[in-house]
């Protein structure tokens, strides 16, 4: 099956509507039995009071879940997504005070419910260590009320305007995945042809997407100031577990070692027998171009996980034989790729916009990584499922590398350079470009103004031009491609995130491969069945790491830089 399945959810929109009048009812009663009496409770009905109001958060998730998947298949019924998004809020408004009044109980009393509920402990712990962030009951049902119609109606409006791009290329209209694909062409005519091309249609639409992208500066910048956070990056790092100090240390690290970079595409530059190397050639094959049909992808990730784990191979036979994946490139259809968690009475549902490129396998094993870690969090509550960002994306970039080395060992020369050319400049888009964007958004926020295009792109080619050095000349082309990345308009400062994971499964990796862990592969998936329950720092301690330390980040980079030597020694 290449497309979804979405009766897992909902057989139709009656069963939909059914089930969404059915909690709405029960989160009216949960509001009219609970709120302003959490204090009267004893800890055996305050864990009672929880459970309801994680099964009232798993409808939302189920809810929500099946909305968003139908608009991403079809980004024409967006009013199909924002009626239920709308509907949704009744149930968030009846349950939004209880977190609230968790963490406006006496702390003697905090702390006897979070010593009662063992298995929540950890979720509960951090709302208490956040809630000095919280606004009052009043203010949180403003902003939720208002919350469909700021930032997140930007975000479909962005998802709308992409999805519906189409750039003219050789006598065809092609989606935004079918044009970068054309960065990964052998000919550096089309090469250059596509880069322009793509261009030409951001700057088509150019006033639209720096509007939405200032929009959702504002609105973060205000929301920001109005909880008292100290920098706009802070919420982020809060939901992904981890503290300033070791994001900085992270930026640091990668950018002392931005010469590995520029080591990398000079040699690649003398391999491609180029006098420049320019934006558009950063993909460019050496070699024979690889292509994958999705029939052979779908064997490699299979054989690749099975050689790891029975249950990986298991997991990802399940999600290609059920329906789990919509692979292809479609009209109206969302761009890019992702694994939506959905819910545990369901599974994890995979977007993919296959082109059978090299790259299209390394994602189709990086979101398949996403779903066997979703799946086996299923093994905890609900309410810890939720997995920082930093450790999910852990999982996907552990899958890449399970595939890379895999087919590497089955390959001659040749394609073998090939192969590490195409790995390292994968390390770099999820190691060294993600630090770019994290420090170009960060100049973005400092701004308090609205900016200009003109001026966001100069930022953006300055930043960008910090990784390559003078290894690659970054054309004026290429001054506005920060406006079709999605994270900046869906999730501000998430990227340092994959940066994290990238430095992390390194280290992981290349504990794994050393046989030096001889219970390596049952820490994993204690790791990935864990879910959100535990925090990162205590996650990665298991395996002997230390996350907060100044040298952990240092692991990963020798990894980068052995891989990088072995490509320029290459014989």
């Amino acid at each position: 099956m290449l497309e979804w399945d979405l009766t897992a959810l909902f057989t139709n929109e009656n069963n939909l509507n059914e089930f969404m009048q059915r909690h709405l009812k029960k989160s009216s009663e949960f509001r009219l039995k609970y709120e302003n009496n959490l204090y009267k409770l004893n800890p055996k009905e305050f864990l009672n009071s929880l459970k309801e109001y994680e099964n009232l958060n798993l409808a939302l998730q189920k809810i929500l879940t099946f909305a968003y998947l139908t608009f991403t298949k079809d980004t024409t019924k967006g009013s199909f997504y924002a009626k239920y998004e709308e509907e949704c809020k009744k149930i968030e408004e009846n349950i939004l005070f209880f977190e609230l009044e968790f963490c406006d109980l006496k702390q003697e009393k905090t702390q006897e419910f979070i010593d009662f509920c063992k298995d929540y402990s950890f979720y509960l712990s951090n709302l208490i260590k956040n809630k000095q962030y919280n606004l009052s009951k009043k203010e949180e049902r403003i902003l939720l009320q208002l919350s469909n119609t700021g930032a997140n109606a930007f975000a479909r409006l962005f998802d709308e305007s992409m999805s519906a791009l189409k750039i003219p290329f050789e006598g065809k209209k092609l989606s935004e995945e079918e044009i970068l694909s054309k960065l990964y062409h052998h000919d550096r005519k089309i090469r250059k042809k596509a880069a322009k091309k793509f261009t030409k249609s951001l700057e088509k639409n150019s006033s639209l997407l720096t509007f939405i992208f200032n929009m959702i500066k504002t609105q973060r910048q205000i929301i920001c100031n109005l909880r008292g956070y100290e920098n706009y990056e802070l919420p982020r790092h809060i939901s992904n577990q981890i503290s300033q100090k070791s994001v900085d240390a992270l930026i640091l690290s990668a950018q002392k070692n931005f010469h590995l970079v520029s080591k990398f595409y000079k040699r690649k530059k003398q391999i491609l027998g180029f006098n420049k190397l320019k934006d558009y050639d950063r993909y460019a094959p050496i070699g024979k171009e690889a292509h994958f049909d999705f029939k052979e992808a779908k064997k490699i990730v299979l054989n690749a996980f099975g050689a790891f784990s029975k249950e990986f191979k298991d997991i990802a036979q399940e999600a290609f034989d059920k329906g789990w994946l919509d692979v292809y490139p479609k009209n109206k259809k969302q761009n890019g790729a992702f694994s939506h968690p959905a819910t545990p009475d369901s599974h994890p549902f995979i977007l993919l916009n296959y082109t059978d490129q090299r790259r299209d396998l390394f994602t189709l094993a990086h979101e398949l990584g996403h779903t066997i870690h979703q799946k086996l969090s299923y093994k905890v509550s609900f309410l810890n499922q939720n997995t920082p960002l930093t450790t999910s994306e852990m999982a996907s970039v552990f899958a890449e590398m399970l595939v890379f080395d895999y087919i590497k060992d089955k390959l001659n020369k040749e394609e073998l350079l090939t192969l590490y050319a195409a790995k390292i400049e994968d390390i770099f888009a999820t190691f060294y470009r993600q630090i770019n964007f994290t420090c170009f958004e960060r100049r973005i926020y400092k701004e308090k103004d609205e900016l200009s295009k003109d001026k966001i792109d100069r930022i953006w080619l300055e930043e960008s031009q910090k990784m390559f050095g003078d290894s690659v000349i970054l054309t004026k082309n290429y001054a506005c491609w920060w406006s079709y990345i999605p994270h900046f308009i869906h999730s501000p400062f998430y990227c340092y995130a994959y940066a994290y994971a990238q430095l992390l499964v390194l280290a992981l990796y290349g504990l794994y491969k050393s046989n030096k862990c001889p219970n390596f592969k049952e820490l994993y998936l204690s790791m990935l069945s864990s879910g959100g329950s535990i925090s990162p720092k205590n996650l990665i301690a298991s395996f002997g790491f230390d996350i907060e330390s100044k040298n952990f980040w240092e692991i990963g980079i020798k990894e980068i830089e052995k891989l990088i030597n072995d490509f320029v020694n290459f014989k």
